[in-house]
């Protein structure tokens, strides 16, 4: 078992020695650390870190925060580490998966998450039964019948399907449903 540190700050006039202090007091034996934006779903260091961790290592965080942007975003995440057997550790809210108590925590704040994703599915269902009923239809508008036939020509003509894609100006997932 490893503990491994992750430090981010999101501006560079932010500085992680703070972090990296903490991180290296709890035990951490090597520490990631980026300066990205906690919105940004890009985040290489975090990816590498997510890439060299084996299972039963310990992610250590200062702060819950530096990890994920959002408790759907930061969940999304814990539940990647449960995948892969990476238990999480935050330094500032003493949350630690290792325990039964902080499994207890993030069991609570997955039933929410859950909650909250099933109540925002019911409301897009209601949403679209209000549409129908008024006679609209939903969705994505299907593609104007020339181009479906544009797509059929040039696939029978043997162009590949991301050429008839670029060529026609529309995404390789449209030209796949038309055909």
């Amino acid at each position: 078992m490893a503990i491994l540190g992750y430090a981010r700050v999101s501006t560079a006039h932010q500085s992680p020695d703070m972090q990296i202090e903490a991180l290296k007091k709890a035990g951490a034996e090597r520490i990631w650390t980026e300066q990205a934006s906690g919105g940004r779903d890009d985040r290489p260091e975090l990816a590498a870190l997510l890439a060299y961790a084996r299972t039963g290592d310990v992610l250590a965080v200062w702060r819950l925060d530096r990890l994920g942007r959002s408790l759907p975003h930061l969940l999304s995440v814990v539940e990647d580490l449960d995948a892969a057997g990476v238990e999480l550790r935050s330094l500032t809210e003493a949350i630690d998966t290792t325990t039964a108590g902080g499994r207890l925590v993030f069991h609570v704040f997955a039933a929410v998450a859950q909650f909250e994703r099933a109540l925002a599915a019911e409301r897009s269902a209601a949403g679209v039964a209000v549409a129908r009923a008024a006679g609209r239809n939903p969705g994505r508008p299907a593609l104007p019948p020339a181009t479906v036939d544009a797509i059929r020509t040039l696939d029978r003509t043997g162009t590949p399907r991301a050429g008839i894609a670029r060529a026609l100006g529309i995404s390789r997932s449209s030209v796949y449903r038309s055909l």
